[in-house]
């Protein structure tokens, strides 16, 4: 049975449709990649999943927990990290942890374990006590990875994880990521903008235009159903999509850009 799984999921506002009886599904451990346009839905749909925003109609489990019915064993059962910045600036990488850890609940004896385990998993150790305020970019979006994964989630959702990161931020984001797949057998769905992201992490790929999800496969799949010899997901997406594809720094900069991103779909 699928850890994830919607059918003819639907989002209207007003007038206006932002995701159009989307059906998708996710096997446990399974990275799903979820890609499009800006406007396309992906955020909305992510939100709907999360319990954040309720479906207008169709229906959706997660961790075999309704999304309207059952919304609090949902969120008992996953992660999520945001576009926007989610960690607090003033308060040192341990702290953030801190309050994470007693927001879910997470007796103390096992917090002193837990939160030394997060910081080291994601690379963090030595920057534990000072202010996030310091942080690069990368090193922001791993301390929020490991805020939202203190309690061990089924599913884990990451919305645009390496928004405005330099390569080598994204890299290591990415190895954290499969890291949580490889060690914890996490469930990862993940909204993207980078082809290459979605190439390198993902073992499916739904791609969503206009509200619908007009295509899912394995990367290699999509290549191939749009000619494969060197086709690329890039391909792919100006294939299914008729759209073409369209960085770094400090906290200021990273919560800019992440502002700025409260646009996208």
């Amino acid at each position: 049975m699928p850890i994830l799984e919607t059918d003819a999921l639907t989002k209207r506002f007003n007038h206006f449709t932002a995701v159009d009886a989307v059906s998708l599904s996710a096997e446990a451990g399974e990275v799903l990649g979820v890609v499009g346009p800006n406007g396309a839905g992906k955020t909305t749909t992510v939100k709907m999943l999360t319990t954040l925003l309720q479906p207008t109609s169709g229906a959706a489990t997660v961790a075999g927990f309704d999304v309207v019915k059952k919304s609090g064993g949902v969120r008992r059962s996953i992660g999520y990290v945001p576009q926007l910045l989610s960690a607090d600036g003033q308060l040192t990488g341990h702290e953030n942890l801190l309050i994470f850890a007693k927001l879910y609940d997470i007796p103390r004896r096992e917090r002193d374990e837990l939160i030394p385990e997060a910081l080291s998993f994601m690379g963090l150790t030595d920057a534990a006590d000072r202010l996030v305020r310091t942080y690069s970019g990368g090193m922001i979006r791993r301390l929020e990875i490991a805020e939202a994964t203190l309690h061990r989630p089924r599913v884990l959702f990451l919305d645009e994880p390496t928004l405005g990161l330099d390569p080598v931020a994204r890299r290591a984001v990415w190895d954290r990521i499969m890291g949580l797949r490889d060690t914890y057998g996490t469930t990862i769905v993940l909204t993207t903008h980078y082809m290459e992201e979605a190439d390198s992490l993902c073992d499916r790929v739904a791609i969503m235009h206009q509200g619908k999800v007009v295509a899912m496969g394995s990367p290699e799949e999509l290549k191939v159903a749009v000619g494969g010899n060197g086709a690329t997901l890039e391909d792919v997406f100006a294939h299914f999509t008729g759209s073409s594809l369209d960085s770094r720094g400090s906290y200021s900069e990273t919560s800019r850009t992440r502002r700025a991103a409260r646009r996208f779909g």
